[in-house]
């Protein structure tokens, strides 16, 4: 019972939109009628400046990061990142936003943050490293999600255990799917890129 209550407000604290909320709260502005439409913090960046969008981007990594502090402290069964996963499911496919919702990239990198800091660390540096040369976060976020699956499989940055590869891997196909859009645009050249 206690591990159903945790999925259940995973996906309650996942679905919570941040962009829109921020957006129409501070800005006066539906964030899906702008940029690329999307619920997440990039285009929250695009559309609502960097104070907003930092903000989004920060609210996005406590939702991911809270629903695996308290799966890691109350989870009776089942593996914390298998309670986790549902606030990504949550904040793709939210219940407050017509289930239309962002790519779970913050999310994501708040599971990772507070279930493997080293782990999040080396993942930091990488997607800085390779936004700078490339400026696109999808690109560095396809990156990212491909070396995370590298690392967790290698044990390169802790010793992972078998349900915690595979759900790492869940995780950045889940990302790497929600991405296909952006690989088109990369493609033909279209593909909004970062201004430093």
């Amino acid at each position: 019972m206690a591990d159903f209550i945790l999925i259940a407000f995973a996906y309650l604290l996942g679905s919570f939109p941040s962009a829109l909320v921020i957006g129409k709260l501070f800005y006066h502005k539906d964030i899906r009628d702008y940029g690329s439409g999307n619920l997440g913090s990039t285009n929250a960046f695009r559309v609502l400046g960097k104070k907003g969008g930092s903000i989004v981007f920060f609210l996005d990594v406590f939702k991911g990061g809270f629903a695996v502090l308290l799966a890691m402290a109350f989870s009776i069964y089942l593996h914390p990142l298998v309670i986790s996963i549902f606030a990504l499911i949550g904040h793709i496919y939210p219940v407050f936003a017509n289930f239309k919702g962002g790519k779970a990239v913050a999310a994501a990198a708040g599971i990772v943050l507070f279930y493997s800091p080293v782990l999040f660390i080396v993942l930091l540096i990488i997607f800085i490293i390779t936004l700078k040369i490339w400026k696109m976060v999808s690109l560095s976020t396809t990156i990212i999600s491909i070396a995370t699956i590298f690392f967790v499989w290698l044990n390169i940055t802790s010793d992972y255990d078998l349900i915690a590869k595979i759900m790492f891997t869940l995780f950045a196909i889940l990302i790497i799917v929600k991405h296909i859009p952006n690989y088109k645009r990369i493609r033909t050249g279209t593909e909004n890129k970062v201004s430093f």
